[in-house]
């Protein structure tokens, strides 16, 4: 039954979902406004309804959901592990893990996981200074660790603490790196891109430029409304197509340019892949190496929930320290299987919500179809081109960097273009983790300047007095800023400085005091309100 309105006061609040998904209290009382039609009750008891199901209630729903994941992740698994310069079924591995592990552990419902091309480049830069794949692989099982300990420590609310401009300073780094390191691929070069003139492959080169207009015009022709049709999918199964019709020494591939994934099952798969060399354990370059890969792989994964959470339709949240709890276990598994990181990943995310997805079972489906190739059709996967694998991961390189991103950060003004730009120089220069770390500084240096810039207010009275007003705390941080106003301060004013509702530190104090101090020597006549100068001194100065 719905209630009448009030004559007196405002009216109950119209039913709907709560932001959490649950209804609200009046709602599940049954009192709702007269504006609160069957529809909306319908709606709302049907949002109830999903919110309170398990894992396995809408199994179409996921399942359907879990094939169109499965159709994006495959090349991306593939792609990723080739760029990283290790076995392709290492990637395989880890979008399996992520599928598979994650999902038990983890409370995020649309999130899909699985290795990410954001850590491309930390993992070719790993592998060469561990001297080893293997050594790799015990860095990232140490690394899941960490994330664990980071879950239980409840540290997953400080990534909010790193500057947005700093994290798409990382991301656009990534896509720069992402791109020149796949460029040479594509043309089916053996080196850098210096090496494509003089060894580009006639039949790498159409796939891959082929492959990298088809995935750049997808958004552009009708097909894009095909929503359960992956441009990635159709880019490689054309690419194979058209592999297998080349001949002649300029068009026919080698077998080096394919995929390469063991045949034999499980025999197979356990002699290709690159176990953990646990002798290592001693080395403070593998700790490293895994706290690098934590931190990393910890803020892809809570930006990616975060965006992932905006876009789903019951605003569900997901628990910031259980996600690091069920990756770092995903991380420890896929380490110690020879797989790569895994991160939740936007891209395969976004696809499961696009797809229809309702809980954490879509991502259990993907994982389950990819371990069927790789069990089952190895034979097939080994005729996809790696030049259209570069192009897939040119295109989401170029995503990561476009143009219109740091159009973006210059419109948005200093303060975020510097520390966006900084952060992209530092982590080509360096490596990921120094440059982030470089970035952070490198904000809050620019946050503190803007905010100490702002920390006193200038009145200029029509008298000629002057009115220097504290309009934030005083403390060291505002420091230079305030000398710098006292400096401004013209010769033979009158001038007041108003500290008065604000606590002020010694440092501020002894800026103030040397004003006083030299104020005479300018012809200056202060008064000072709301600040103890007693007994201060001038710091020496």
């Amino acid at each position: 039954m719905l209630a009448l309105p009030s004559s007196k006061g405002s009216p109950p609040p119209r039913c709907g979902p709560a932001p959490d998904g649950r209804l609200a209290t009046k709602c599940r009382t049954a009192v709702c406004t007269p504006g609160a039609d069957l529809f909306d009750l319908l709606q709302v008891a049907s949002l109830q309804a999903i919110h309170r199901t398990g894992l396995f209630a809408f199994p179409r729903q996921d399942t359907l959901a879990g094939i169109v994941v499965f159709l994006v992740a495959l090349p991306l698994c593939l792609g990723i592990a080739v760029a990283s310069g290790v076995p392709p079924v290492s990637g395989l591995v880890a979008g399996i893990v992520g599928g598979l592990a994650i999902p038990l552990i983890s409370r995020s419902p649309l999130s899909v996981s699985g290795p990410a091309a954001g850590l491309i480049a930390i993992v070719l830069f790993e592998i060469e200074r561990l001297g080893g794949v293997n050594a790799f692989m015990t860095a990232v099982a140490l690394a899941g660790a960490m994330q664990v300990a980071l879950g239980l420590l409840r540290t997953g609310k400080f990534a909010a603490l790193v500057p947005g401009s700093v994290v798409k300073g990382m991301l656009a780094a990534i896509g720069i790196t992402i791109t020149l390191k796949q460029l040479p691929v594509v043309f089916g070069a053996a080196d850098g891109i210096a090496s494509i003139p003089r060894s580009m492959h006639t039949g790498a080169t159409v796939i891959g430029l082929a492959s990298l207009a088809v995935l750049l015009a997808w958004k552009h022709t009708p097909l894009a409304r095909l929503a359960l049709v992956p441009p990635a999918l159709v880019v490689v199964v054309g690419a194979s197509v058209a592999a297998s019709m080349f001949t002649g020494e300029r068009w026919q591939l080698g077998t080096d340019q394919f995929v390469n994934v063991p045949t034999g099952g499980f025999d197979g798969l356990r002699a290709a892949l690159p176990l953990p060399d646990w002798s290592v354990l001693g080395s403070s370059a593998v700790w490293i190496a895994a706290a690098t890969i934590a931190v990393v792989a910890s803020i892809e994964t809570l930006l990616s929930c975060q965006a992932v959470d905006r876009l789903d339709p019951l605003k569900r949240r997901t628990p910031p320290d259980r996600e690091l709890v069920a990756q770092g276990v995903g991380n420890a598994i896929s380490g110690a299987l020879g797989g790569l990181p895994v991160t939740a990943v936007i891209v395969r995310s976004g696809a499961n919500v696009a797809a229809g997805a309702r809980e954490r079972l879509s991502a259990i489906v993907h994982a389950l179809l990819l371990l069927g190739c790789v069990l089952f059709l190895p034979h097939v996967l080994n005729h996809i081109p790696q030049a259209c694998l570069a192009a897939v991961l040119v295109q989401v390189g170029l995503n990561l960097a476009k143009p219109s991103l740091f159009a973006e950060q210059r419109r948005l003004g200093l303060d975020q273009l510097v520390p966006f730009l900084i952060t992209i120089a530092a982590v080509l220069a360096t490596d990921l983790l120094k440059g982030v770390i470089v970035g952070i500084v490198v904000g809050v240096i620019v946050a503190l300047r803007k905010q100490a810039k702002a920390s006193a207010e200038r009145i200029d009275h029509p008298d000629g007095s002057i009115t220097l007003r504290l309009r934030r705390d005083g403390t060291f941080i505002i420091k230079p800023a305030l000398v710098d106003a006292f400096a401004k301060v013209p010769e033979g004013a009158r001038v007041t400085f108003d500290a008065h509702g604000e606590p002020v530190d010694q440092d501020v104090r002894e800026a103030v005091a040397g004003f006083v101090e030299d104020a005479p020597n300018r012809g200056i006549t202060v008064s000072v309100v709301g600040v103890d100068l007693a007994g201060v001194g001038t710091g020496g100065h």
